[in-house]
């Protein structure tokens, strides 16, 4: 792939061993986010951060590439491609001071050997549009014109839940045409469906859930944690359950060469989720979907934050690399 850019800066990297890889630099757009110096610290394996990475089709956002511990160039490894970046790694760069806990979950089941080692990608959000690049676009065109609009007249206290126009088309076509063939050209992966994968969790769930649906041919497994169904942070009179349910009734790809994990705890906005899991579940079992290559879990107790997700991260990781017996 050719990019057209402006500036460059060295590709940057923090890691708990002596990184194998071999530095190299890497052209950098001019548009800047005030992300640099906010590279993750990780307890094991290696991070390789593409400050700013370029886009046509979406604005420039930080990505982060981790490595498992004892990467090797002459390995070829699968990929998993996570949503929300800046919250995998290292609580001490959130918001909110929580993180997934990536690194430190993926070095312990490889040290149990449980998974297969891998790549994941972890793509920054871009802020305040993360929610309109996140929502499933197609989903969003079966509701009126009215519901469109109500639905970005929506407001999350003082904000738009929608900030800017629905745009997950352009946000897949990123990670496709632009970010899968430089990871593709820059490390020794998998480039096949059956070998990569998409992961994310509330709206970051509903993208990796349209992943999967748009790009059968690209993506063969996605991992959707408190998969964000309402769109909105209600089920009263809510017509968005049923749009994306609606799409998914033609979309959902075949069983046969595809996975999908599912779950949902019972705390915080968790709570508006059961009854519509419940009927994508049903629409998962119509479709051929059985426990071979779907699961769906409930969480008593666990509420919508990256410390519950951290807790059960464990289960969809197996789900999507589990070393077979």
């Amino acid at each position: 792939m050719s990019l057209i850019l402006d500036d460059f800066n060295p590709l940057r990297t923090t890691t708990d061993m002596p990184n194998i890889f071999i530095c190299f630099t890497f052209l950098l757009a001019a548009f800047t986010t005030g992300c640099f110096g906010q590279v993750p610290k990780v307890r094991g394996g290696t991070i390789n951060q593409f400050a700013n990475f370029p886009s046509k089709y979406v604005t420039a956002r930080n990505v982060d590439v981790w490595l498992p511990p004892y990467y090797e160039a002459h390995h070829t490894y699968p990929i998993i491609y996570m949503q929300d970046g800046k919250s995998l790694f290292d609580s001490t760069i959130t918001w909110n001071n929580q993180e997934w806990g990536v690194d430190e979950t993926m070095t312990s089941l490889l040290h149990q050997e449980k998974v297969n080692e891998c790549i994941v990608v972890g793509i920054w959000n871009s802020g305040a549009t993360r929610r309109a690049e996140y929502f499933p676009q197609k989903a969003f065109d079966l509701l009126s014109p009215t519901q469109q609009n109500s639905f970005y007249l929506a407001r999350n206290g003082d904000r738009p839940i929608l900030e800017g126009k629905v745009q997950s088309d352009n946000y897949l076509k990123f990670i496709v045409e632009e970010l899968k063939p430089f990871i593709d050209s820059t490390y020794h992966v998998h480039s096949d469906a059956q070998n990569t994968f998409v992961a994310g969790s509330s709206y970051g769930a509903l993208l990796s859930l349209y992943a999967i649906c748009e790009y059968p041919t690209v993506f063969g497994k996605a991992a959707c944690l408190s998969t964000h169904w309402t769109g909105i942070y209600t089920t009263t009179e809510n017509p968005i359950p049923e749009a994306i349910l609606a799409y998914l009734e033609v979309k959902l790809p075949d069983p046969k060469n595809h996975h999908i994990y599912f779950d949902y705890g019972s705390q915080t906005l968790d709570t508006l989720y059961k009854s519509i899991q419940q009927r994508a579940d049903r629409l998962m079992k119509s479709k051929g979907y059985t426990s071979k290559n779907w699961a769906t879990k409930e969480f008593i107790g666990d509420d919508h934050s990256e410390k519950s997700w951290a807790k059960r991260l464990y289960i969809p990781f197996t789900f999507l690399l589990g070393i077979k017996d």
